[in-house]
């Protein structure tokens, strides 16, 4: 299964998903996860098995698929991108995390549907190593650019890892926050994690490389959660 098939650029490959992702969307509204099979989607959907399977291994593959359409098209309205050593880019991806998944915890997607959290995670883990990912590679990119040695900008962790290790702290974080009945206003949550993320970004840079590559101050931000 693609990171997100908001990267599919065929049309027609993008018509049938979208179909069936509406099927399944459609049909999630009066029925459990667990109680909706293949056959019951693709009759919504008015295609057949065969062509269900060229897309997805199962239902399990297309629920993700779906939400991580979903994230990506939040993340895609507002612009976002991540640039090494910059607070205030990290900070916008982590305040656009509580406001998707405020907005499901409020519809109680997460409560009616088993399996939807656990996906639900999954897809927004991946979309934001996604997003960091591209940032480090840039950052390492515009470094060696700007004259330094490649040598002497990362250090011996990888950009992998890195972008790995803090999606899932930002989507971890988030959930915890949300969790907390008496919770801080989503401002100040958003300013603590990032105190703890931004140190894992910055772990494979040197701070010389962090200057040269350009980091900008903390912004304000676009759409914050009250």
């Amino acid at each position: 299964m693609p990171i997100s098939d908001c990267q599919v650029r065929d049309p027609r490959i993008r018509r049938t998903r979208k179909l069936l992702q509406g099927a399944l969307g459609t049909l999630m509204q009066t029925k459990s996860f667990d109680e909706i099979s293949v056959q019951d989607i693709t009759e919504v959907a008015t295609v057949n098995r065969a062509t269900f399977y060229d897309h997805y291994t199962d239902k399990f593959a297309l629920l993700e698929a779906m939400i991580a359409g979903g994230f990506h098209e939040f993340l895609d309205e507002r612009n976002l991108r991540y640039q090494t050593g910059c607070p205030g880019a990290l900070s916008a991806i982590i305040q656009a995390t509580c406001d998707f998944l405020m907005q499901a915890h409020s519809r109680g997607a997460c409560d009616r549907q088993t399996a939807f959290e656990p996906l639900m995670d999954a897809a927004i883990v991946t979309a934001i190593r996604r997003l960091l990912i591209v940032g480090l590679e840039r950052g390492l990119e515009r470094g060696l650019e700007r004259g330094l040695d490649r040598a002497a900008q990362p250090s011996t962790v990888s950009p992998d890892l890195i972008a790995a290790a803090a999606s899932a702290a930002i989507c971890g974080g988030v959930k915890q926050w949300l969790s907390v009945p008496d919770r801080p206003p989503a401002r100040e949550f958003v300013a603590q994690l990032l105190e703890l993320v931004l140190p894992m970004l910055n772990a494979g840079f040197t701070e010389e490389s962090i200057a040269a590559v350009g980091a900008h101050p903390h912004q304000e931000l676009p759409g914050r959660a009250k």
